[in-house]
């Protein structure tokens, strides 16, 4: 286990608004750089940050892999690349590589130094975003699939869409734990670290900024999403979970939950493929309007 570098400290929800006034200044365009998803995945990637040369420095610490940091957010004063630097110091201190994952296009063009650090294309890591008409309407030939989806749904199936509150916590609480043991969870590591970033993420549920949206048939939550705003124009999404043996149920949270809480957002971030086939199959058929490309930057 990685020890963090002398000054950091452990990522906790006391810490939201210390870092949200750095994500507000320098608003991200990554799906990573959220409060709540630092938040809820950080009992696997073990983030710990502090303040460098003006700007919001975190070093990602996962047991299954090596440590890394996550690009610089630049407050009103701060200097994206002498925090970079220190960053890939106290790296090779710890032992580990000197690399930033999952930096932005945007953090690329605007501030690196091409002559003193390289970027690599992560193309697994790279979000997906689409405006939020399409998602809503589904309108046209390219959404013809996903509107028959959605079109069975509501014609076969009594339902009603519930936004997430207090009331609906618990019961998203017990679909997610229905829905673990139908993929069997237990046998999967990275569907039992999702389970618990959701658990974070839903009994922190009065903490954290973010919306939710649930599905209810025959009074069991059946379906359920989270996101927040990402930026002034995104809605980044982190859960989407549905009763697989439900048909059309995933287009119709997803539609739904466009609708119902990001209609005034002009895109939606819905996150990555982490190169998994099925995965980025599923993300293109949605017809994405544009990537987030994200880079592996290192020290020439």
């Amino acid at each position: 286990m990685s020890q963090a570098p002398q000054g950091y400290q452990d990522l906790e929800l006391e810490h939201q608004d210390d870092i949200g006034f750095f994500l507000r200044h320098d608003q991200p365009q990554t799906s990573e750089l959220t409060f709540t998803n630092l938040f809820m995945w950080r009992d696997f990637y073990r983030p710990v940050w502090r303040r460098a040369a003006g700007c919001l420095a975190i070093i990602m610490r996962p047991d299954s892999a090596r440590p890394y940091a996550l690009p610089p957010v630049p407050g009103p004063d701060g200097d994206p690349m002498a925090a970079l630097k220190e960053l890939m110091s106290e790296l090779k201190a710890m032992g580990a590589p000197p690399e930033a994952h999952r930096v932005g296009a945007d953090f690329v063009e605007s501030y690196l130094d091409r002559d003193g650090f390289s970027a690599k294309l992560d193309r697994d890591q790279s979000d997906y975003v689409y405006l939020t008409q399409d998602l809503i309407q589904l309108s046209g030939n390219r959404f013809h699939k996903k509107k028959n989806h959605l079109n069975k749904f509501l014609k076969t199936m009594q339902y009603h869409y519930k936004p997430l509150d207090h009331e609906t916590v618990e019961c998203v609480l017990e679909m997610q734990e229905s829905w673990c043991q139908l993929r069997d969870c237990q046998t999967n590591e990275g569907l039992m670290n999702e389970d618990r970033a959701i658990f974070e993420a839903l009994t922190n549920f009065d903490r954290l900024g973010y919306l939710g949206g649930a599905i209810v048939i025959n009074d069991v939550v059946e379906a359920f999403s989270l996101g927040e705003p990402l930026n002034q124009d995104t809605a980044v999404i982190h859960i989407e979970k549905a009763n697989p043996e439900i048909p059309g149920l995933y287009a119709a949270i997803n539609q739904m939950f466009a609708v119902n809480a990001w209609s005034e957002m002009t895109f939606i971030n819905r996150e990555q493929d982490l190169g998994l086939e099925g995965l980025r199959k599923a993300k293109e058929s949605y017809n994405p309007h544009h990537l987030v490309d994200k880079y592996i930057v290192t020290p020439r």
